[in-house]
């Protein structure tokens, strides 16, 4: 079958929809001044019957076989955790990041084991092959099994593909990436498009797993076309605090494995290090005992998840008081001091408020809000929480605290690190007492400031 004919469009670099004319803003996504012209030729290969390249049949879900699929393990824990249990055959990952975050480094720590017992194929396209073994051998990696590659031409890499027929293969970066037939530039809308579904092909037809680096924009989120994000099985994010020497690792689409999944790995002189134990890391609170501090324990994937919060309230200096929250929602904050004000008389708008996740944690669920308003009413009134109380619970509009899932394992997750007492929501109560825990249940944010001046 003969390919398109090559033509000109004018692109969106957002969502990657195509438009006839240029125009300020997008229809598709309504972002404005996002459309580029761009040149598209004809897609290469053309599929004939799907990426299988067999022709569709029709059938009852029924009577499709539900076959488990081997996985393939790393041999890196928190990496198998975040993609569900292993790498799947013929499936497509994107692993995105800043630069220096280290996601060149973690993949080829994860080729070089792998290349002992599977075949693997490492091809770059950003460095040459001497600086890929220089960075081998300054981790201290085996580097005698593993095939590698210095290419960027999509055919050239899916013709070895197709010889060598490795388990698994690791584009470094997606960017860089072009197809021939393509008339665009290498890191255009068309061309990374166009590439990764060239590729999605190729993975689908021979099983081989294949694995991208993404580069990111300076929002955080994945440079390219969004259509990108729903071509691929798994996206993940590897974060890197500025200054800190851990890094999260945190899946934001899986098709295999729990969304929202976070593995936590720390930066070393021999590469990339999986942290066992985050919440022993994450709670390595300061000598110095001061107001404004209280644990929580966030839900992260599959696995309750250590944190300190902390607050800082201070008179505002002039113009209006501020709203600041690193590590999580703003908006919610700024939401939840209206809260605080209306139902408990506790007025802040000649105060400036800062609230911050320690460690460089990004909390993305709601079982962070009461422990957050604790730290603040903390601040304000100078008074230090105990050291040893664990807080959590969802805050609602009309002054309840709402229960969280897994309430229950939070609780026991917080006891094996010592804490003694605890204040949850009233429905999170533990049906058995939890040894040596004191857990409070609460239902209202009144009712929880009630409990505080007992301590």
């Amino acid at each position: 079958m003969a390919g398109r004919k090559a033509r000109s469009a004018y692109v969106c670099g957002e969502c990657g929809a195509e438009h006839a004319r240029w125009q300020g803003q997008c229809g598709t996504c309504s972002a404005w001044n996002t459309l580029s012209r761009v040149n598209i030729g004809p897609i290469a290969e053309p599929s004939r019957g799907g990426y299988a390249d067999a022709r569709s049949e029709v059938k009852r879900l029924g009577e499709v076989r539900a076959e488990e699929v081997t996985r393939i393990a790393t041999g890196i824990g928190e990496l198998d955790r975040v993609l569900g249990g292993g790498l799947v055959p013929g499936s497509m990952i994107m692993i995105g990041g800043d630069p220096g975050a280290g996601k060149s480094t973690l993949l080829l720590q994860v080729a070089t084991t792998l290349a002992r017992s599977h075949s693997v194929l490492y091809v770059t396209g950003e460095e040459s092959l001497t600086q890929l073994a220089m960075r081998a051998h300054r981790l201290h990696l085996p580097v005698d099994d593993l095939v590698v590659a210095a290419e960027t031409l999509a055919e050239t890499i899916a013709a070895e593909v197709e010889q060598r027929r490795p388990d698994l293969v690791i584009l470094d970066s997606i960017q860089v990436m072009q197809l021939g037939s393509v008339e665009s530039t290498p890191g255009s809308v068309t061309q990374v498009r166009e590439t990764a579904a060239y590729f999605t092909r190729l993975a689908k037809r021979t099983g081989t797993i294949f694995v991208l680096v993404g580069h990111v924009t300076k929002e955080g989120s994945l440079a390219g076309p969004k259509v990108l994000e729903h071509m691929i099985d798994a996206f993940l994010m590897l974060d890197s605090p500025a200054g800190a020497r851990y890094r999260t690792l945190r899946s934001h689409k899986n098709r295999f494995g729990a969304v929202n999944e976070l593995g936590i790995f720390a930066m070393t002189e021999h590469g990339m290090r999986e942290v066992a134990n985050p919440s022993a890391i994450f709670l390595q609170r300061g000598e110095l005992d001061a107001p404004g501090s209280v644990a929580t324990v966030t839900w992260e994937g599959t696995r309750p998840l250590l944190v300190e919060i902390q607050a800082l309230v201070d008179e505002v200096q002039g113009g209006y008081g501020k709203r600041v929250g690193v590590g999580l929602d703003q908006q919610r904050l700024a939401m939840h001091l209206a809260v605080l004000h209306r139902h408990c008389g506790v007025a802040l708008a000649d105060q400036d408020v800062f609230v911050n996740v320690v460690g460089g944690v990004r909390i993305t669920e709601t079982g962070a809000d009461l422990a957050a308003l604790l730290a603040v009413l903390s601040s304000l009134r100078n008074r230090q929480l105990p050291k040893d109380l664990i807080v959590f619970g969802e805050l609602g509009l009309t002054g309840e605290v709402r229960p969280v899932v897994n309430g229950q394992e939070r609780m026991r997750e917080a006891a094996k690190h010592g804490f003694k007492r605890a204040i949850v929501p009233w429905g999170n109560r533990p049906k058995e007492a939890i040894k040596g825990m004191a857990v409070h249940g609460v239902k209202s944010l009144s009712a929880a400031l009630d409990v505080l001046a007992e301590f």
